[in-house]
Parts: C-alpha cells; sequence; structure tokens
C-alpha cells in the first residue's frame, strides 16, 4: 500500500512538470512573435515577424505600356504594369537614369513585391507610373527602359514618344522586298504566327494572302489532330511610315476591290484568284 501511494505521488509529480514544460514553450513563442502592451499583454506581431511572414523581391515591372517626356524634356514619365491583388502588393517603385551612351538615355525602372509567392494574392495587374529625371532635355535621343523597350521622339506626338519595332526606331520604306512585306504582316492587326504569300507589289500599292492556322494545339495530322486555316487577301497602300492596310477582299479578279479601292491598277488585281478560307 506504501509503495502504491508513493508511485502515485511521482507520477503526479511527472505530469506536472510536462504540463509546466509545455506552457512555458507556449509562452516563449508568443514573447518572440508579438509585442507586449505596458501591463504585459501580448499586442501586435512585431516588425521582424511580419517581414519573415512576407518575403518583398526586387521585380522590374510585367509590361511598359509608354513613356512621355515631362518638365520640359527633362523628364519621364513611364506607365508600367505591376502586379495587384487584396493586399499591398507593390512598394518603393523607382525610376533611375542609368547611363546616356551613344545618342540613348538608358533608364531602369523597378519595385519591390510578394507576387512570387503564390500565397500573396497579388495575382492581378494594375498601371502606375514611374518618374524618371534626367537632368536635360531629352531633345532627339533615343529611350532604352530596363534594357528592353526602346522608345523615340522621332515621329512622335508630344509629349508622348514613339515604341520602336522589331525592325528599329526608323520605319523601312516601302519596297518590293520580303523584309518590307514581313514588317508589312507585322504591322497588320492579325495573330502572330501568321504566314502570307506575295501576290502582287508596284511602288504604291502591295497585296499580300495572309493565313492563319486555328484550332487547338495538338502534334499534328499524324496525332490524329485537325485544324482549320483561316486565309484574309490584304491590300496595302505605301506610306512614308511604311506598308499601311487599306483594304481587304478575297474575290477573285478586279471586280470586289475596285468597289473600295477603285484607284488599284488592274495588273495587280486581274489575274487574282478567289481566296480559298479554309
Amino acid at each position: 500500500m506504501r509503495y502504491r501511494k508513493m508511485r502515485t505521488i511521482v507520477l503526479a509529480t511527472a505530469l506536472a512538470l510536462v504540463a509546466g514544460c509545455g506552457s512555458k514553450a507556449a509562452d516563449t513563442a508568443d514573447t518572440a512573435d508579438t509585442a507586449e502592451t505596458a501591463d504585459g499583454v501580448p499586442g501586435a506581431p512585431t516588425a521582424s515577424a511580419a517581414a519573415t511572414a512576407t518575403a518583398w523581391t526586387l521585380a522590374a515591372p510585367i509590361r511598359i505600356n509608354g513613356v512621355r517626356t515631362a518638365d520640359g524634356g527633362r523628364s519621364l514619365e513611364v506607365d508600367a504594369e505591376v502586379p495587384d491583388g487584396a493586399g499591398d502588393c507593390v512598394r518603393d517603385v523607382r525610376g533611375e537614369l542609368e547611363t546616356v551612351e551613344h545618342g540613348t538615355v538608358y533608364v531602369k525602372v523597378t519595385y519591390e513585391t510578394p507576387a512570387l509567392d503564390r500565397d500573396s494574392g497579388c495575382t492581378g495587374t494594375r498601371r502606375i507610373e514611374a518618374t524618371v529625371k534626367l537632368g536635360e532635355p531629352l531633345g532627339t535621343r533615343t529611350i532604352m527602359v530596363n534594357s528592353r523597350d526602346v522608345y523615340t521622339p522621332k515621329g512622335a506626338t508630344p509629349p508622348a514618344l514613339r515604341r520602336c519595332g522589331e525592325n528599329g526606331c526608323d520605319p523601312t520604306p516601302p519596297r518590293c522586298t520580303s523584309s518590307s512585306y514581313h514588317q508589312a504582316v507585322n504591322d497588320t492587326d492579325i495573330p502572330k504566327h501568321t504566314s502570307w504569300e506575295y501576290r502582287g507589289c508596284d511602288d504604291t500599292w502591295l497585296v499580300l494572302d495572309l493565313s492563319t492556322r486555328m484550332g487547338p494545339a495538338c502534334g499534328g495530322a499524324e496525332a490524329g489532330c485537325s485544324s482549320s486555316t483561316v486565309s484574309q487577301r490584304w491590300f496595302y497602300r505605301a506610306e512614308t511610315s511604311g506598308w499601311r492596310p487599306a483594304a481587304m477582299n478575297g474575290d477573285a479578279g478586279c471586280a470586289g476591290i475596285r468597289k473600295v479601292l477603285p484607284e488599284l491598277p488592274s495588273r495587280l488585281c486581274a489575274e487574282l484568284p478567289r481566296l480559298d478560307r479554309n
């Protein structure tokens, strides 16, 4: 009986020690993560705990939508697309002048964001403006933003700058050459990866048949895939900035296109076949 009583006392003491350790661990964790008020009551999370919960990363804009001059050409306003969501998704937006070399002004736009964290909630986008101080008027110099997007004041409507394309800032004069046809296709509002077929060209007019493959992305006919092709015939007019779309028509010969472009020479439409749209 005495042995049983002693065993009961030892067990009770052990349970009390375990319970005390658990309570101490919880108190320690709370103390590490929260600040206390003057009367010792746990308060809001400390700055170190909040910083640990949110990982902010330096990033560049998702997209540059436009650039314009300000302050008499001594500053730039960069229209950029950045992450957005329910909470804070962007902070410390910076526009910086990096260097000026060979007639090009290099600028950089950055910000901090937690958007790389899937749990951040920054799954949308919004537009912001970043200001870049140049120190002196831009003049005729070209702007390169984040070593990627190029803008020029040449041929632009102030204060906006003109975005340069893959063929550079100076438009290619309209010519009857393959590279000139390629630029005409790039300047047409059609899906990417559209193929083209030459139909006729002179100093003023260009005729191209454009074909775009439509349907699900899959292997090919041998894999049981099927797709259709949407074809369009475009007529372009030569302008100082290059070939510009003037009309569309898929009829054979000149009858159809002459209704919208009566000035088109017969030699560029007389032998045109009816366009197969599938």
